[in-house]
């Protein structure tokens, strides 16, 4: 009997097109459309030029300042011996509180900058300045926003005032001007102040160290006034010999932090590189915009280029072909 042979049923293999990239097709596609990326390029390019000489010059100063030894350091282990002792009184010497990354986040604060900005009249050049006239010294403001001949502010379409609030001129301050940094390694901390006007930005500078100093110094002084003031009471309430030598130990670790502060010119921020006026602009910079932009238009005129190639692609392929199951 012979063997009945089975026909083997030939199996079709699917057919995928070729999908390497054709190297020498993209480099015709593009030189094809070489006038239109010359065109977009130099469109991009000359916006950028355009844009970088529109932008006006910024200026920083900087003040690097160190930890100026305050009451803590000068009084050594006064404070570790009388803790216990102002603890039973309910006070508190502050000799374990870090007083410069307080005085660090202070001046970093709402609070502080809302009142830095007032007690220096920097409302109008926060708000309404347009450029700084450096022949004459003084400030250009926009007479859209202020009119310095009659010292007002403008008012909007709906009649809101255009002066700007505590919070606005608080938000400004510190995301166009300050900044505040510190050397992890030395300690050393750098105050910079930017502004169109070099010579505030110098003065600007300066005057945040003075004014943190000045702030911190009267806060302590007047913290330890209040404890003199406490402990006095309750050293005529009490008539222990040993409670009144306690109390008597306590004003004097107080008065000589008041003196100490009142002594201390730079109480917490010693400067060690003063702020000088700039010579030279940080921003902007105006090469790096135009390489940017000018690189931005090449990189869009051929995305442009192969999006037009694909489509007309397509358009010749006709409707897309069916995919059998």
């Amino acid at each position: 009997m012979s063997k009945q042979e089975v026909p083997i049923q030939q199996i079709e293999q699917p057919y995928y097109p070729d999908d390497e990239i054709d190297l020498r097709e993209l480099f015709g596609i593009l030189w094809q459309g070489k006038w239109l990326i010359v065109a977009v390029t130099m469109l991009f390019a000359a916006a950028g030029v355009a844009y970088a000489l529109y932008k006006p010059n910024i200026y920083q100063a900087s003040v690097l300042v160190a930890p100026a030894n305050n009451e803590d350091s000068k009084l050594g282990g006064l404070g570790g011996q009388l803790g216990g002792l102002a603890s039973l009184a309910g006070l508190s010497l502050g000799g374990g509180s870090n007083q410069t990354a307080i005085a660090k986040e202070v001046l970093q604060s709402r609070a502080f900058i809302t009142d830095f900005i007032h007690r220096h009249d920097l409302v109008k050049p926060l708000a309404a300045m347009e450029s700084w006239d450096e022949s004459n010294g003084q400030w250009v403001y926009d007479r859209e926003i202020y009119n310095p001949e009659t010292k007002e502010w403008l008012v909007d379409e709906k009649g809101n005032s255009l002066k700007p609030s505590d919070w606005d001129l608080v938000k400004i301050f510190r995301e166009d001007h300050l900044s505040v940094s510190e050397n992890q390694d030395n300690g050393m901390i750098s105050v910079s102040v930017k502004s169109l006007s070099p010579v505030a930005a110098q003065q600007w500078s300066e005057w945040l160290v003075e004014d943190i100093n000045d702030h911190m110094r009267r806060q302590d002084v007047e913290e330890a006034e209040a404890s003199i003031q406490y402990l006095e009471e309750k050293l005529n309430e009490t008539s222990i010999a040993g409670m009144q030598q306690v109390f008597y130990q306590l004003i004097e670790s107080e008065t000589r932090t008041v003196m100490l502060a009142n002594a201390q010119k730079e109480y917490v921020f010693k400067t060690v590189d003063p702020s000088v006026v700039p010579e030279e602009k940080v921003e902007p910079k105006r090469a790096l915009i135009v390489v940017v932009s000018t690189l931005l238009g090449g990189i869009l005129s051929v995305f442009l280029i192969f999006v037009m190639a694909f489509v007309r692609a397509s358009k010749s392929d006709g409707t897309p072909s069916e995919i059998a199951v």
